[in-house]
């Protein structure tokens, strides 16, 4: 009894301002990132319903009942023949720059990171400075050039000017900065060529940051609109996204309209879902290095 009275008295927890402001920050910040995704996701929605919706069900609510969805928009919109041949256009473009802005840039971005040559630093801000040139400040002069190299209404005058990416070449240079550099100093004493390195060492190392590279490039084009528009000047060299824009001036259907542009949905969707894993890398290894 001694004992028990002995002990002393149990204090109330007290809730510091402190405390309360961090408990209400993690109830807020929930919140608003689920409040941003639903406004996200809302226009995705109605669109999805609207391409499954009959004629009669272009508009909300009609378009919100499940009975009345039909493919038949999809059908239509498949069996037309633009848009096979706009949908390959615009994989022949995404795919082919995807590629080429990877190898390119990281070349670029390996002899900028680990090799030593005059003006090596100026090179690369110079370079880096075109970031604050807006793309619509050199259309005029590109097309110029791309005409006079008689490749309008080509691939080669719709991918090769997109290949200079200082954005790409930013990314993989501070990437590779990362990278010790006893790796190379001991290849270079086993008696191992540039190309070697470059290709045993370098590319697999930046596999991660080059599948994150690979995801913006590949959205990049694939939801390129003015540069194919202005260079695609006959409907057979027209990207998808282009001839969406076509048929709303030819009287078609809101409907099949919304169907094609689902479908320029789903190669996005893929292409982030099977390179989510290597995204996820990239972002844990950059965090580990900082």
């Amino acid at each position: 009894m001694a004992q028990v009275l002995d002990r002393p008295p149990v204090r109330p927890v007290v809730e510091t301002p402190t405390a309360g402001r961090r408990t209400a920050a993690r109830l807020t910040l929930p919140t608003l990132l689920t409040l941003t995704a639903i406004v996200t996701i809302v226009p995705f929605a109605a669109m999805v319903l609207v391409a499954f919706a009959p004629p009669s069900g272009q508009t909300f609510p009609g378009a919100l009942n499940p009975a009345n969805f039909t493919l038949e928009n999809f059908r239509t919109v498949l069996s037309s023949s633009d848009i096979p041949r706009w949908t390959v256009n615009s994989l022949i473009y995404s795919l082919v720059s995807v590629a080429c802005v990877l190898l390119f840039a990281s070349m670029a971005g390996y002899a900028f990171a680990k090799k030593k040559f005059p003006g090596r630093d100026l090179m690369f801000w110079a370079f880096l400075a075109t970031l604050m040139v807006p793309f619509q400040a050199t259309l005029i002069p590109s097309y110029i050039l791309v005409a006079r190299l008689d490749w309008v209404d080509s691939f080669w005058g719709l991918i090769v000017p997109t290949l200079a990416n200082s954005q790409a070449v930013f990314l993989m240079r501070q990437f590779i900065l990362q990278l010790p550099d006893e790796l190379f100093e001991a290849a270079e004493i086993d008696g191992a060529g540039e190309w070697r390195i470059f290709t045993t060492i370098v590319l697999p190392l930046i596999r991660p940051v080059l599948a994150t590279l690979g995801i913006f490039v590949f959205l990049w084009h694939w939801n390129d609109f003015l540069w194919p528009l202005v260079i695609g000047q006959s409907g057979k060299m027209q990207t998808l996204t282009v001839g969406l824009a076509t048929l709303q001036t030819q009287a078609v259907p809101i409907n099949q309209i919304m169907a094609g542009a689902t479908i320029t949905v789903v190669p996005s969707l893929l292409v982030f879902g099977l390179l989510q894993r290597y995204l996820t890398d990239s972002i844990a290894m950059s965090g580990l290095k900082a």
